[in-house]
């Protein structure tokens, strides 16, 4: 501690007069936005390779982020999934999967905002092409009685990371051209697939009465953790990314909420990512 009482931080001074002062939030400052990163998901996975000896492998074209990781298990359970060889994260494991002739690869557990963009960074860094999540989510706009799903078109912003790749701004917005080519894609599937905007919110539990009447009122269909950082990430960096809610309760609000349907949810789930990547297949031919 210097004799004036501040603390020296390498860089600067911060004494108790500059800690008082009002300021922009730092998540908003400093952050350069057309600016490389020093660290990139390109050098971790060469690094996690190297420590774990594994040689460099593509992930398949399209892959899935899978929060709750229901799909996942279902897929284990019935012996349709197998681990990715070569997939160095150090948080996560990648399993890959057939339907419909094509390759998935899939990873579950990667909740929340940070954690989902991290995974879809190196995803994109060791290959994907087109990444799907579907996330559960919590009813706002009573449009039926869940489960059901919503091809989320913008979400807002009330997380962490859009803000380290995107200047603020109220949501975030989907690639038109890619929701686009969604149309009529899940007409025939026999599942409620709604269209429309989420709330993104890193605070699951501070949905207090006030805050989801004031998101109501905005017309937010669902309350999610990822899409907003999702959707950031996408436009930044130039990828496609599309995201689906899984409408699956009410904020348990009642009891004998978050029931998802049979497997967890995981046969709709699929039946929606397979209609959504059969019409993306047919376009980017």
């Amino acid at each position: 501690m210097a004799l004036d009482g501040s603390r020296t931080l390498g860089y600067r001074n911060i004494t108790a007069i500059d800690m008082k002062k009002p300021g922009p939030a730092p998540i908003l400052s400093d952050k350069f936005y057309d600016a490389e990163s020093v660290f990139t998901p390109e050098s971790l996975l060469r690094e996690a390779r190297r420590q774990k000896g594994l040689a460099a492998a593509a992930v398949p074209d399209i892959c899935i982020l899978d929060p709750d990781g229901d799909i996942v298990r279902y897929l284990r359970a019935s012996g349709r999934a197998h681990r990715h060889s070569g997939w160095a994260c150090y948080h996560t494991e990648l399993d890959v999967f057939s339907a419909d002739g094509r390759e998935y690869g899939i990873v579950g557990c990667a909740v929340g905002a940070p954690f989902a963009v991290l995974v879809a960074e190196e995803m994109f860094a060791a290959g994907c092409r087109l990444l799907i999540s579907m996330t559960s989510s919590g009813q706002l706009t009573q449009l039926r009685p869940p489960p059901y799903f919503i091809l989320i078109d913008r979400a807002l912003r009330d997380e962490g990371t859009s803000y380290h790749y995107l200047p603020p701004s109220e949501s975030s917005v989907a690639d038109p051209q890619l929701v686009g080519l969604m149309a009529g894609a899940f007409a025939d599937l026999g599942i409620a697939v709604e269209q429309g905007a989420t709330w993104t919110t890193d605070a699951p539990f501070r949905e207090t009465a006030d805050i989801i009447a004031a998101r109501k009122a905005a017309g937010l269909l669902a309350v999610e953790m990822e899409a907003a950082a999702l959707y950031a990430f996408a436009k930044a960096r130039r990828k496609p990314v599309l995201c689906f809610a899984h409408v699956t309760n009410q904020m348990a609000v009642t009891e004998g909420d978050f029931e998802k349907g049979e497997a967890g949810g995981a046969m709709d789930a699929l039946a929606v990512i397979s209609a959504a990547a059969r019409r993306w297949s047919q376009s980017a031919k």
